[in-house]
């Protein structure tokens, strides 16, 4: 089940953090760095990010998280993570498909480290094209990508 998450609830807070610290270090092993910004976020930062967050359920416990940033008809994807028992599992794309399936929207975009082959396969997998590329640090360069939601209606 997918339901919206209160991120200032400072559990739920709480519980979305744990799922971002499993699933990020996880990443930046893939990458070859943990100065990734994700892994130094705390509760209080989360709590008062002003994203929206939506959280895949089983059993009543969290495993997967996406949170997004609306601007007029443009989502951004700000976060997309699952709990490392639950990759390949399908609820990246469970939670994908929701943001996809609830909004209206003209265009939606996400970034990835350029190193990180599993993220960068998934969401080429779902049609996004790869728009632009910036070097944030020695080690980190970020892919970003954007799925024009009129082009794939037509």
């Amino acid at each position: 089940m997918i339901k919206r998450i209160d991120i200032t609830d400072i559990e739920s807070a709480q519980e979305v953090l744990s799922i971002q610290i499993a699933a990020y270090k996880i990443e930046a092993e893939i990458i070859g760095s943990y100065d990734l910004p994700p892994l130094k976020e705390t509760v209080e930062t989360l709590r008062h990010c002003r994203e929206t967050f939506f959280g895949y359920y089983m059993k009543g416990r969290l495993y997967g998280v996406i949170s997004i940033h609306i601007d007029s008809d443009v989502i951004e994807v700000c976060r997309l993570v699952v709990h490392p028992i639950l990759f390949k599992k399908g609820v990246a794309q469970a939670l994908l498909n929701f943001i996809e399936g609830e909004n209206k929207f003209r265009k939606l975009k996400v970034s990835t480290a350029i190193k990180n082959t599993p993220a960068i396969n998934f969401y080429k997998k779902n049609r996004f094209q790869l728009v632009n590329q910036k070097r944030v640090s020695e080690q980190i360069t970020l892919a970003f990508f954007e799925k024009n939601m009129k082009e794939i209606d037509e």
